[in-house]
C-alpha cells in the first residue's frame, strides 16, 4: 500500500489539471454517473491527508480516492490512448490525462463527508495543520507497542511499514516498547524526522532513509536492489547485516504486517 508521501505527490501531480477544461470518464463503468456530473466542472483543489486523496470541484464536491493495496495512477500526454476497461476514472485535460485503476475507494462525496474523514484520521506529518501533540497524547497513554501505534492511521496518518521501521531504527528505539514508555523528547525527535523524511519522499517520489554517511558511496557497499526503491536501514533486509553494527536484521509479524529491526542498534 502506498505511504503518505506518495499520496501527497499525487495531489501535486493532479493539481496540474486545476482551473482548466477537463473531461471525466469511467471506462470501467463503476464511476460513470459521478463522472458525468463533474465533466466540464473545473478541478479547483487537490489535497491529501495520510493515505487519502481528495480532488475538489466546484460546489464543494469532492472525489475521495484511497488506493488501497492495488490502486494505481498513471499520467500521460494527450492525445490519450484508448482506455482499458480496468480504468475506474480518467481525467483528461488539454495537454495531459491521468488514469486511476483498482482503488479501494473512488467516490463522489460532499464537503461534510470529507470533513468526517479528516476527523477520524490522526495528524499527517506532511500537512501544515498537523498537531503532533494530539498524537503523543494518545501514544503516551497506550500499552500498545510503538511499532503498532505508528501504523495506526487514527493516531498518525500516512506512516506505513517502511517509514515505521526506518524511523524507529534511526532513533534506536526498540519497536516492542509500549507507547506509554516513550518520552516527550523521543516523540518530538521521531515526529521531526518523519516530517523531514516524508517531505524528501514527496520531492524524490521514493523513500530514502539512510544518512549521508551510510549511503552506498560513503560506505563502499553495493546499492540496494529492490522494487521498493531507495536506500534503507532495515526494511526488507531480514537476515542481512546491519549497516551500522553488522548484526543480522530481524523480522517478525506484528499486527498482520512484517516488522524489521536491528536487535543491537534498537535497544532504547
Amino acid at each position: 500500500m502506498p505511504e503518505g508521501h506518495t499520496i501527497h505527490r499525487l495531489a501535486q501531480d493532479y493539481a496540474h489539471f486545476t482551473h482548466q477544461p477537463t473531461q471525466l470518464t469511467s471506462p470501467q463503468g463503476k464511476f460513470t454517473a459521478a463522472a458525468a456530473l463533474l465533466t466540464d466542472t473545473p478541478l479547483t483543489h487537490t489535497e491529501a491527508h495520510g493515505k487519502h486523496l481528495f480532488l475538489g470541484f466546484a460546489d464543494a464536491r469532492w472525489i475521495h480516492i484511497h488506493l488501497g493495496l492495488f490502486g494505481k495512477v498513471n499520467f500521460g500526454p494527450t492525445p490519450a490512448p484508448p482506455p482499458t476497461d480496468t480504468v475506474r476514472l480518467r481525467l483528461t485535460g488539454p495537454t495531459s490525462y491521468v488514469d486511476l485503476r483498482g482503488p479501494t475507494t473512488c467516490a463522489l462525496i460532499t464537503d461534510e463527508e470529507k470533513q468526517a474523514i479528516h476527523a477520524r484520521l490522526g495528524p499527517d506529518p506532511l500537512r501544515a495543520d498537523a498537531d503532533p501533540h494530539s498524537a503523543y497524547t494518545r501514544i503516551s497513554r497506550s500499552r500498545t507497542t510503538i511499532a503498532a501505534l505508528l501504523m495506526d492511521q487514527k493516531i498518525i496518518a500516512g506512516v506505513g511499514n517502511v517509514y515505521r521501521a526506518e524511523v524507529l531504527f534511526r532513533h534506536g528505539i526498540d519497536p516492542y516498547r509500549t507507547g506509554r514508555t516513550l518520552a516527550p523528547a523521543e516523540w518530538d525527535a521521531i515526529w521531526t524526522d518523519l516530517v523531514d523524511l516524508m517531505r524528501e519522499g514527496v520531492r524524490n517520489n521514493r523513500i530514502d532513509t539512510v544518512r549521508p554517511q551510510h549511503t552506498p558511496e560513503a560506505m563502499g557497499r553495493p546499492p540496494r536492489v529492490d522494487d521498493h526503491g531507495g536506500e534503507v536501514y532495515v526494511y526488507r533486509r531480514a537476515n542481512q547485516p546491519c549497516h551500522l553494527c553488522g548484526e543480522a536484521i530481524r523480522t517478525a509479524d506484528l499486527a498482520a504486517r512484517n516488522l524489521f529491526w536491528c536487535p543491537t542498534c534498537q535497544k532504547n
